[in-house]
């Protein structure tokens, strides 16, 4: 039989369940987008810029059980897409990147778009393949979907040249698509040591990054069996429920809240789960892990990389966890709760959100002011975005998160722009769920043009743009040593001009009087389908416990001369200006 590779391309698509496309149509894949716009399974979204179309399929990827796909021209859309395909690489979420390229029929050189995009892609990308002839198109996609899903997740590029695309070629079949992926069954004789370890344990303690979001049920399971706390990374702040008595914040050494640093100083005994003790997850390699780490993730790779454990365990996080519950219930009873440790979590949680309050924010929004109203107006499964930056530390500090999947950050790329498009998408794959951005004045100025996507789908997401004039957490960083601030002052802008450019409602809150009425108000406007941009006039005059933690950590770190030369130079600019 014959068919065009567009019809064979969407055919693939639609046999492994993707269910939106993001891009922007070009020359090099026309025709395919004319294919999905006959699909009544696929939607194709169109967005205003490539990597606001990457973000979006990285947050179908992390809030859905689809697999987020770019539909993209080659070259130019490759390069914009760049950043949030290498988001999603460094943060293991599966992508899928179909793109046009150039014709393979004809020997002209110079052709438009004519680059080398595998190589451009291979550092952030799983594998690139590229299309030959129609026999090859389907089977290809099958195999870049599991490529994308199987072991760390992560994304996966496939170029249709255009000459495929838009001419009939013979293929055999039209094959369905069936899952070859089989879950490998984790080491009983690890599983057995993990057990044992942590059963002796006098104060054992969870650390969760994003690769134990799924199994939030297991990690509540051996946190109670053995009484003990859980803290996570940034990336996997809903892997376990804020709104648990176990749970303490994010990480757990001098750069965490009072409530981790204190339940996990005598920890003798670390179940680490889905992590990779990166510099973010482990605030600038600041974490003293304890030397019986029982460490696992279903990438081996990870393995004593930055910290040695004493048992490393590779496979999924909910196989290994139930696999560990068991080999637990095997050993003894539940470990006794005195209630002491709950008790103190509680009392530190309490007493550092006491501190926040009682902060001077002058005529300006006190954060804890804020993410208390919201956290009190929003549903438990509410998903909250945020980008890079200070707004993302005062979220992990001062939101709690209840429910797995409640919220998604951009983590070990770090890329600032990723939450605006990411709420869009958030929302176009839950509907039913109340989806909020946080995001920071300068970020929200890198991909704000995006929320035209947003009023065009009639997505009812809400933006809370923080908004203090500066790249804080640069700026920040920058006061203490420089004494001056270089390139990250912004100019005013005013975001009522872009609410009313792309069709946003438009709310400010402007002091902590303003927060419950203005969230309120938000809210109700998008339930009624209306995206919302709020202009939050944010006080960042109170360091986060993050923020001064890694300070400390990176100074202890200097030599005398060079620690001796930075103080200097910080008092010198203080006394003459």
């Amino acid at each position: 039989m014959k068919k065009t590779g567009a019809w064979l391309v969407r055919y693939a698509l639609e046999q492994i369940g993707v269910k939106y496309t993001f891009g922007i149509p070009g020359v090099h894949n026309t025709e395919t987008y004319d294919e999905l716009n006959k699909s009544e399974l696929i939607q194709p979204v169109l967005v205003t810029h490539e990597g606001g179309a990457a973000f979006m399929a990285d947050a179908i990827s992390r809030t859905s059980g689809h697999t987020g796909t770019l539909l993209i021209v080659p070259a130019a859309g490759v390069t914009h897409a760049a950043s949030g395909i290498g988001e999603a690489f460094l943060d293991g979420i599966p992508m899928l990147i179909i793109s046009g390229g150039i014709r393979t029929d004809v020997t002209r050189k110079y052709q438009l778009h004519d680059v080398d995009q595998h190589a451009l892609l291979a550092p952030i990308t799983k594998k690139t393949f590229k299309i030959d002839t129609h026999e090859e198109i389907i089977s290809t996609i099958y195999e870049a979907y599991q490529i994308a899903n199987a072991g760390e997740p992560g994304p996966v590029f496939v170029e249709v040249p255009v000459n495929l695309q838009l001419f009939p070629g013979e293929v055999s079949e039209t094959p369905l698509f069936v899952s070859s992926s089989t879950e490998a069954q984790p080491d009983q004789d690890a599983i057995c040591r993990a057990a044992q370890m942590l059963y002796a344990a006098e104060n054992p303690g969870l650390f969760l990054g994003w690769g134990a979001v799924d199994a939030s049920d297991e990690s509540i399971l051996i946190a109670e069996f053995l009484n003990a706390p859980a803290s996570t990374t940034l990336q996997g702040l809903s892997a376990f429920p804020a709104n648990h008595p176990l749970h303490t914040g994010m990480s757990f050494g001098q750069a965490s809240v009072p409530a981790s640093e204190n339940a996990f100083k005598d920890c003798d005994c670390m179940l680490a789960v889905g992590t990779r003790f990166s510099e973010i997850g482990t605030a600038s390699y600041g974490v003293t892990p304890p030397a019986n780490l029982v460490h696992t993730d279903i990438n081996p790779d990870v393995f004593n990389a930055n910290y040695p454990a004493a048992v490393n365990i590779e496979g999924d996080s909910k196989t290994v966890l139930k696999a560990l519950y068991e080999a637990l219930q095997n050993i003894g009873e539940p470990k006794p709760d005195s209630g002491d440790l709950k008790s103190n979590i509680k009392n530190d949680k309490a007493a550092y959100l006491d501190e926040w309050l009682k902060h001077d924010s002058k005529d300006r929004v006190n954060p804890a002011v804020f993410f208390t109203e919201l956290r009190k107006q929003l549903d438990d499964n509410a998903i909250v975005v945020v980008d890079d930056g200070n707004h993302t530390f005062l979220t992990a500090e001062l939101m709690p998160i209840h429910t797995a999947r409640g919220f998604i950050s951009p983590t070990d790329f770090n890329c600032m722009g990723y939450c605006t498009p990411a709420v869009i998408a958030a929302k176009l794959a839950n509907p039913d769920k109340q989806v909020v951005g946080i995001v920071g004045d300068g970020a929200f100025l890198m991909t704000c043009m995006e929320t035209l996507t947003a009023s065009s789908l009639g997505l009812g997401g809400i933006f809370f743009v923080f908004n203090d004039g500066e790249l804080s957490q640069i700026s920040q960083a920058q006061e203490i040593p420089y004494n001056r601030k270089t390139c990250s002052v912004l100019h005013e802008a005013k975001f009522s001009g872009v609410a009313e450019a792309t069709g946003c409602a438009f709310i400010s809150i402007n002091g902590d009087a303003d927060c419950k009425e203005g969230i309120q108000r938000a809210i109700a406007l998008a339930e009624q389908d209306n995206p919302v941009i709020v202009d939050v006039k944010i006080d960042y005059s109170k360091r986060t416990r993050f923020t001064k933690g890694i300070v400390k950590t990176n100074l202890e770190r200097f030599t005398l001369g060079n620690k001796a030369r930075f103080v200097g130079r910080a008092l010198l600019r203080r006394l003459t200006g």
